[in-house]
């Protein structure tokens, strides 16, 4: 009697425990949704840009210079004499537009940049001392040569991108000069070419809008194609008016120049990532 008594309730037991299970399984379940995942652009520094720049130029030659000149070269019967040309402002402002193109693989990043800039790096105010004889000439003086009043560069760039952050390092061809002329006379630019070396960090704020600041170090080549002094009335003394341009020839006042530039940069990247 016992014995079927228990297994009555064993076998209760057990199908209340799979009606049970079978009702749990019919009730809608209460776990959470897999997450979806969007993902995320990633960005590239690839892509045109085009931008502008605003900075401080340092220029590293700041001697006078003299140049001899022979007798009646600032008119008939003039007499030889030397004009000295103090250079003046080498430092000041330097600001101007920038286009490039960067490619970039995997964390490396090349590219090419071109820029020209105004400039305000003497060579345009600068004092003039010459023999007292030349102002029978009515001899005017040119500006003092040598200083760089715009410049342009075309170079490479090679840098590392951490994200929206980019170093490189750039170099190559570089171009410039400064307007030699007077109130009397519109002396061609005295243009000049020669190298450049630099570096600079950039980061991009926005997908398409990138800032950043850069160190440039320039070297442009001497010119020693002879160089205008001035200009005069040749025949002053005998009541000429037409004014000529004063040139020595073989002369050279325009020596290597060298000048360092701090700039920043604003950018507007092509593209939408």
């Amino acid at each position: 009697m016992k014995t079927r008594l228990l297994g009555l309730l064993a076998a209760t037991a057990i199908a209340t425990a799979g009606i049970s299970a079978a009702s749990a399984a019919d009730l809608p379940s209460r776990a959470a949704p897999a997450p979806v995942f969007a993902p995320v652009p990633v960005f590239t520094w690839t892509g045109f840009y085009v931008g502008v720049n605003a900075g401080w130029g340092w220029n590293n030659n700041d001697d006078s210079t003299a140049v001899a000149v022979p007798a009646e070269a600032v008119g008939v019967g003039s007499v030889a004499g030397t004009i000295t040309f103090e250079e003046d402002d080498n430092d000041g402002f330097v600001g101007g537009g920038q286009i490039g193109y960067n490619h970039q693989i995997g964390s490396f990043v090349v590219g090419v940049e071109a820029d020209l800039q105004w400039a305000d790096l003497g060579g345009s105010d600068g004092t003039a001392v010459y023999p007292a004889q030349w102002d029978a000439y009515a001899f005017e003086p040119a500006g003092a040569a040598g200083g760089i009043d715009w410049f342009g560069t075309v170079r490479a760039r090679l840098g590392v991108a951490f994200d929206r952050a980019l170093i490189y390092a750039t170099g190559g061809f570089a171009y410039g000069g400064s307007d030699d002329d007077n109130d009397f006379f519109d002396n061609d630019d005295d243009v000049r070419t020669g190298w450049v070396l630099g570096a600079g960090v950039e980061y991009a704020f926005t997908n398409n809008l990138t800032a950043g600041i850069e160190g440039l170090w320039v070297n442009l080549d001497e010119d020693d194609n002879g160089t205008f002094i001035g200009s005069s009335i040749p025949d002053a003394p005998l009541g000429g008016t037409a004014r000529e341009a004063v040139e020595v020839a073989g002369a050279d006042r325009d020596d290597e120049n060298e000048f360092f530039v701090v700039r920043a940069k604003l950018n507007y990247k092509f593209g939408t990532y």
